[in-house]
């Protein structure tokens, strides 16, 4: 029988920039999205074939979560949330992320930018959410880039 992994176990992290991943904070869902590029030519050579080739792989990380309090100011400051990950969306810096994978002994990091990052806070009884995507420049690897 095989060995399910939950998708409560694979969580994304983002580096602190100086000694540690802060896990993205309350998370509700989170994907890791790898996608190859095909090139199609046709010949003389052979009519009526396609002919395919691979080309570029574009990597990008999403998540979304629930918006909770992370600042030192009495907040869960263990945690990454917008209030966190809005300083590294301003700077345009790059930083590494972990996404676990559930497996033991294997994670996958990569490192890259926030592209977009977006707060929604509806009225009544709901509670605030946000979502970002990670640009990831290079590729996704399961070696640590801050070890």
């Amino acid at each position: 029988m095989p060995n399910y992994i939950k998708g409560d176990d694979l969580i994304m992290s983002v580096w602190d920039g100086t000694s540690a991943y802060k896990p993205i904070a309350c998370l509700t869902s989170n994907s890791l999205s790898q996608t190859r590029n095909i090139i199609e030519s046709q010949t003389k050579c052979s009519p009526g074939v396609i002919n395919k080739t691979p080309g570029t792989i574009s990597n990008e990380m999403t998540f979304e979560g629930e918006y909770i309090d992370t600042t030192s100011g009495g907040g869960d400051t263990a945690k990454a949330s917008h209030d966190y990950l809005i300083d590294i969306m301003n700077a345009g810096t790059k930083r590494a992320y972990k996404f676990s994978s559930g497996i033991s002994g294997t994670d996958y990091y990569a490192e890259g930018y926030l592209s977009d990052l977006t707060l929604d806070a509806a009225a009544g009884d709901s509670i605030t959410t946000f979502s970002g995507t990670l640009a990831i420049d290079g590729t996704v690897s399961t070696t640590d880039p801050e070890a």
